[in-house]
């Protein structure tokens, strides 16, 4: 399956969001205002093979980690108190412990969430297998940024990334799989675009197996629709635990070769699928210890959020 070739600007292609306060798409919002992600979304529907996901893991910054997920009703719950306690949250996001589309509670999150706190940029963090399916939906629900992680737009280089892609029902291994997630993540960066989402693409950045790549990863998103992009520097685990981790030169290098094609946001914190706050800070209050707000997803590790 070949990639498709990216179509003209048909659509508004205006963004719909304002992003001086998203601290994930903006370098000024990011150590001025917070976010929160819910961890609803726990099954993935493809395999990194840089990801290792676990659960209750208090000590580990990084995507994929969460103390428990939580249902619908409960992620509400938490949204509810954390709002009530911080002012600075303006974003409200699903990024997993799992994919974000291959999971019903995002979008039913989002239902739930939309009357009670319109305030909040609604943001989901997904792989792109279920974009071009889920499009209607996500635009429905008012969600207008998403953030997609391309690793490899070249088939041959993201086989070495990816393991297997489950979809409808049937598993995909090596170039076939690698082909299919490509051929849905550009179908569904350029339909949000077209639909006035922006989009951010994330790209891990992996010692020996893309970095000489990034820059056409870069050109290609660019020229799909993307507004930014985040080169993440890979952390060395399951199957390429073997791997280096990138030195601060690499990422810099690279991250200023594609920062002339595609604007780069340089301030990630590798969140987990359960930060909330302002990013780099803990918990998410404010200066004064009484007002921090732990969220029970947190601070209960065995015991499930009570109302």
């Amino acid at each position: 399956m070949e990639a498709p070739a990216p179509q003209a600007c048909e659509g508004t292609c205006t963004p719909k969001v304002d992003i001086d306060t998203h601290p994930c798409y903006s370098p000024a919002a990011h150590f001025r205002y917070g976010r929160i992600h819910v961890p609803v979304a726990p099954r993935c529907n493809i395999q990194c093979n840089y990801c290792l996901r676990k659960y209750a893991c208090p000590n580990e910054n990084r995507p994929g980690v969460t103390m428990q997920v939580v249902s619908p009703d409960q992620a509400l719950s938490t949204i509810r108190q954390a709002v009530g306690r911080d002012p600075r949250l303006r974003v409200l996001g699903v990024a997993g412990p799992g994919d974000a589309l291959a999971n019903d509670a995002t979008l039913q999150t989002f239902e739930l969430a939309r009357d009670e706190f319109p305030q909040l940029t609604r943001c989901i963090s997904t792989n792109g297998l279920l974009l071009p399916d889920r499009i209607d939906q996500i635009e429905r629900a008012g969600i207008t940024t998403i953030t997609i992680t391309i690793n490899a737009v070249d088939p041959a280089i993201g086989e070495q990334i990816y393991s297997r892609v489950r979809y409808k029902g049937k598993t995909y291994r090596g170039r076939a799989a690698a082909e299919l997630l490509l051929h849905n993540q550009l179908l569904g960066l350029r339909e949000a675009d077209l639909r006035g989402m922006l989009v951010k693409v994330n790209s891990v950045l992996i010692p020996g197996i893309n970095d000489a790549h990034m820059l056409e990863v870069a050109r290609t998103v660019r020229d799909w629709g993307a507004y930014i992009m985040n080169v993440i520097p890979m952390l060395p685990l399951a199957q390429f635990a073997h791997l280096p981790e990138p030195t601060t030169e690499m990422v810099e290098s690279v991250r200023n070769a594609c920062g002339q094609v595609i604007k780069q946001f340089r301030n990630c914190q590798r969140c987990r699928a359960d930060a909330i706050g302002v990013p780099g800070e803990d918990g998410c209050g404010t200066e004064k210890p009484e007002t921090v707000c732990v969220p029970k997803f947190l601070a209960q590790r065995h015991a499930d959020p009570q109302d």
